[in-house]
């Protein structure tokens, strides 16, 4: 074959974007003999194009193809193949000077391309995606995204009019990365990938994954952006933020859905600096320790919640930039509040612009549904087994944790991950390798993501939605556990909800449900959670649940919420709950804030407050959450009465606090309940407080513990208990 004729495919190959190595034939090229330099270029509708080196004349170059393809050949000792030079284009009567991205080397550095071929690049964010650089003195954007399987991938924009036979990227094959660097790009330019697969098809064009913002939906093209720059101001947070996630720390935990906390008069969002000035200072004088954030990574559809993320590395822009996430974070650090995120890494949708057959196969998905489909959710499940992308998850969760200074990831849907028989029938599922229906793979990937987290990230934890009764979510990984920081009660929320939503009537019948959670309070370290999941879908709002007249099913609620905030374990309670949010909540608008026109509501308010400084300020009640010494039944027998008692310790010796609940509408006097210490016992909290809404009936503020054995404790109180109330006592 005559070079003539290679040169004719090659051009007609970069003519329709099909060429293999763009770099090999685009740019500047030596000769054989080193006499000269070939410059070629490929400029759709331009009318002409001259080569202008940094010194020198200009050179005119030849139309080679009348698709936009020049060619210019200069001697060498006047133009050297790494020369600087700019191609002046004209179109449309106007002239215009850029520089040649094909000119330029590759970014990525054999070290980059190693670590992440063997799946250990922990900052692959700081690679991947689109940055702004400067790169062999010239400044604009880099790209680099893997596609090992596709036959081209190409950078489109409003830069080159979306068009792919612009800027082919060069692929590292080893590893199937594409690259390049596109000289004059600056922040906010959208862009996409276009990729063909090896058959040719040119699949839709895709979201970066590792695009650090993206448009406001429906829009989906994803935008250049900063990564670093932000000035932080929360350095004294940071030093002890490992004292505020501890085990023995208070940890109280508001949960917020940032579009619908509350809205601007026209309905629309408030930013996520305009939440900053209101939800943060709301958040501090309520008392929460922390919160936590329903999903931010950027999400195509609202109805979602979230909880199907297209960009895992973008914060949703419908709030706003980047920047102004981290500005909210800041704040909260700086009024001592922690920023839990919902991370999804369970599954992730199939919308076209997203990782679906990213390069025209399974790439980060199973092929097969049965290791790969969500059939109730609709949505598509990580291939866990696979390096490059347990390496993308797990420097997602490093890139939350060091860009934006989050404290806590809370892992969506652990349990979808761990079981490969997750809701599906026989038939519908494979086993693995032995036989079982343990998920191997994501195992080996949950482990491996929390030493990740904490050997990288001191301070900072992790919290595991998980349904069943998996063991050690909570344990180290060195003793052959899961390695979580925090798991999520789902049991004891479960069992209590129904408890409560009885008539009392008929809650001598099942007390089980309330005392079974302290079998297995110690197995984990637990958060107490009434999520959002429990005010959706039918399930009514906490209030809602309640049973009996009005008066009643408030005391019902305020009752129910001082057992969670006296019961071993971490807090959580979603927004509205503290205030008793009447509807369900509706993402699509905010929560009913003129209920506190009401005193009942606004009583509600006042109890989540007082009970999240009760909780914060006794040691008995947060120091052992996590441990069985921090808790002892008095008395869980009592059914008939409907009167549950229970001790809380501290590390010390007199932190110590009694709490007595009342599940039943009946007042009970001179009840007597045994205590470990005699003396003076102070009435710290009482739910039926006229303050709260009740009727005030209780123990005049404190009560003395007489030499009297009960409970075969050696002292004991002669209690006035409220009826549907909760008591907390602590020894003077």
């Amino acid at each position: 074959m005559s070079d003539r004729t290679s040169d004719n495919k090659a051009a007609a190959a970069i003519v329709a974007g099909d060429h293999a190595d763009p770099f090999g034939y685009l740019g500047p090229h030596a000769d054989g003999a080193g006499d000269s330099v070939l410059v070629r270029t490929f400029q759709p509708g331009a009318e002409a194009v001259e080569v202008v080196p940094a010194t020198g004349t200009a050179t005119p170059m030849r139309r080679i193809d009348s698709a936009g393809l020049f060619e210019a050949e200069t001697r060498a000792n006047t133009f050297a193949p790494h020369t600087t030079y700019k191609l002046r284009i004209t179109a449309n009567g106007e002239k215009r000077d850029i520089d040649d991205p094909y000119r330029f080397g590759p970014v990525l550095g054999n070290i980059d391309l190693h670590l992440f071929g063997e799946g250990t690049h922990d900052r692959n964010f700081e690679k991947l995606g689109a940055h702004i650089v400067e790169h062999e003195g010239v400044s604009g954007v880099h790209f680099a995204v893997w596609a090992p399987n596709a036959r081209r991938v190409s950078v489109v924009g409003d830069f080159n009019a979306w068009d792919g036979r612009y800027h082919v990227m060069r692929l590292h094959p080893g590893v199937g990365l594409w690259e390049i660097f596109i000289p004059g790009l600056a922040e906010g330019t959208l862009y996409k990938y276009e990729i063909k697969s090896q058959d040719g098809t040119a699949l839709p064009l895709k979201a970066d994954p590792y695009a650090f913002a993206m448009e406001p939906p429906p829009r989906t093209a994803s935008r250049v952006t900063k990564l670093n720059g932000f000035e932080w101001s929360d350095q004294n947070w940071m030093r002890e933020r490992a004292q505020r996630n501890a085990t023995s720390a208070p940890i109280s935990i508001y949960e917020v859905h940032l579009g619908s906390w509350r809205r601007k008069p026209d309905g629309t969002f408030l930013s996520y600096r305009e939440l900053a000035q209101q939800l943060v200072p709301y958040v501090k004088e309520m008392g929460f320790t922390h919160i936590e954030l329903m999903p931010v990574s950027e999400f195509p559809f609202d109805g979602s919640w979230g909880y199907q993320p297209i960009g895992l590395f973008a914060p949703t822009s419908r709030f706003g930039s980047p920047n102004d996430l981290r500005h909210f974070i800041d704040c909260c650090h700086n009024a001592g509040i922690g920023v839990i995120l919902d991370w999804v890494v369970g599954h992730f949708p199939a919308d076209e612009h997203g990782l679906a057959r990213f390069d025209g196969t399974h790439l980060y998905e199973h092929a097969d549904p049965r290791l790969g489909r969500h059939v109730d959710w609709g949505t598509l499940i990580y291939n866990f087994g696979r390096t490059e992308v347990v390496n993308y998850l797990i420097g997602n969760a490093l890139y939350w944790l060091e860009q934006f200074h989050v404290d806590g990831l809370r892992v969506d849907a652990v349990a979808s991950m761990l079981y490969l028989d997750y809701s599906r029938k026989p038939g519908e599922w494979l086993a693995n390798k032995y036989g079982g229906n343990e998920n191997l793979e994501a195992i080996a990937f949950l482990r491996r993501l929390n030493e990740k987290v904490y050997a990288n990230h001191p301070g900072a934890f992790t919290v595991a939605e998980e349904s069943t009764s998996w063991p050690m979510v909570s344990r180290p990984t060195s003793t052959g556990g899961l390695g979580f920081g925090y798991k999520w009660n789902m049991g004891w929320m479960n069992d209590t909800l129904r408890y409560i939503a009885r008539d009392p009537v008929h809650r001598k019948h099942h007390h089980n449900d309330l005392t079974f959670s302290l079998m297995y309070a110690f197995s984990e370290n637990f958060v107490l959670p009434l999520s959002h999941d429990e005010v959706v879908h039918g399930k009514r709002s906490l209030i809602g649940r309640m049973p009996g007249d009005q008066w009643q099913r408030f005391a019902n609620l305020r009752l129910y919420l001082a057992y969670l905030f006296t019961h071993p374990g971490k807090k959580l309670l979603f927004m509205g709950g503290e205030f008793a949010q009447e509807h369900e909540w509706n993402h699509d608008t905010e929560l009913d804030w003129h209920l506190l026109e009401n005193e009942t509501n606004q009583g509600i308010k006042s109890l989540v407050r007082d009970l999240n400084g009760l909780y914060s300020s006794l040691p008995a009640l947060h120091e052992r959450d996590s441990e069985n010494g921090g808790f002892a039944w008095i008395d869980c027998t009592d059914f008939e009465k409907g009167v549950l008692s229970f001790r809380r310790h501290g590390c010390k010796e007199r932190d110590c606090a009694v709490v007595v609940c009342n599940f039943t509408p009946v007042p009970r006097y001179n009840y007597d309940v045994g205590v470990p210490l005699g003396g003076h016992w102070r009435e710290a909290f009482n739910s039926d407080s006229s303050f709260y809404g009740g009727t005030n009936i209780g123990n005049t503020g404190h009560v003395f513990a007489h030499a009297k054995s009960v409970h075969g404790l050696d002292h004991s109180l002669s209690l006035t208990i409220p009826p549907l109330a909760t008591l907390v006592l602590v020894p003077e």
